[in-house]
């Protein structure tokens, strides 16, 4: 297992990460930790391995861009002195030149993107034990879809970046991409973003294949 004892693990991200956790750091009792698949990454760590204490803490908030959480990364990741961080963002970049094609001020383009997350990678690279880079995706089979084309522009800077700074690459688009063999997206989300908890468990089984979780792990 990567996690060690005591751990602290930050989730940064936009509404995928957030679904309703507090703000603007979600963790401990209730629902605070919200209800993606960062709260089933809690429940997997603690249900198979009991004897690590680990603290997951949720630093996602909804519609945000790679903007956005740049500017709150020092208060809402970097102030939370965490063992291992993992960043997912960049969904919102692509959806508003979509949604919101006229309102270009608000829309990150490739080139800004890229430079966002190496940013935050830099802040934190030899602050933290890992980095995770979590990819955007959209749920969309047809790879020729424009938006889902756009998606995987994304997508390939995340793999890029990983490759450079030595992050762990967590590719959900692969993960979605191989689950719709068997079943439509709008099995997991109706508007291919927003997953419901089958898709919060397929991004949490796809992290965890990262981290050296053992199924069959039984506590001593």
């Amino acid at each position: 297992m990567l996690f060690e004892n005591m751990d602290r693990i930050v989730f940064a991200g936009d509404s995928v990460t957030d679904m309703g956790s507090a703000q603007p750091v979600g963790e401990g009792l209730f629902d605070n930790v919200g209800h993606s698949y960062v709260r089933m990454l809690e429940n997997m760590l603690g249900t198979w391995y009991p004897e690590l204490k680990l603290r997951v803490t949720n630093s996602g908030i909804s519609g945000n861009t790679s903007r956005d959480l740049l500017e709150r990364f020092g208060r809402d990741v970097v102030d939370l002195k965490p063992d291992w961080v993992s960043i997912c963002i960049g969904i919102n970049d692509v959806w508003r030149q979509f949604d919101c094609p006229a309102m270009a001020d608000i829309c990150v383009l490739p080139e800004e993107y890229q430079e966002n997350l190496e940013k935050m990678i830099l802040t934190i690279q030899g602050r933290v034990k890992g980095i995770f880079l979590i990819t955007p995706y959209y749920m969309e089979p047809n790879r020729e879809d424009p938006m889902r084309k756009r998606m995987d522009e994304y997508g390939v800077v995340c793999k890029k970046l990983a490759r450079e700074h030595g992050c762990i690459l967590v590719d959900i688009q692969a993960a979605f991409d191989g689950y719709f063999q068997h079943r439509h997206s709008s099995y997991v989300a109706w508007d291919r973003v927003h997953p419901n908890q089958i898709g919060a468990t397929i991004i949490a089984r796809q992290f965890l294949s990262h981290c050296g979780f053992d199924y069959g792990h039984m506590p001593g």
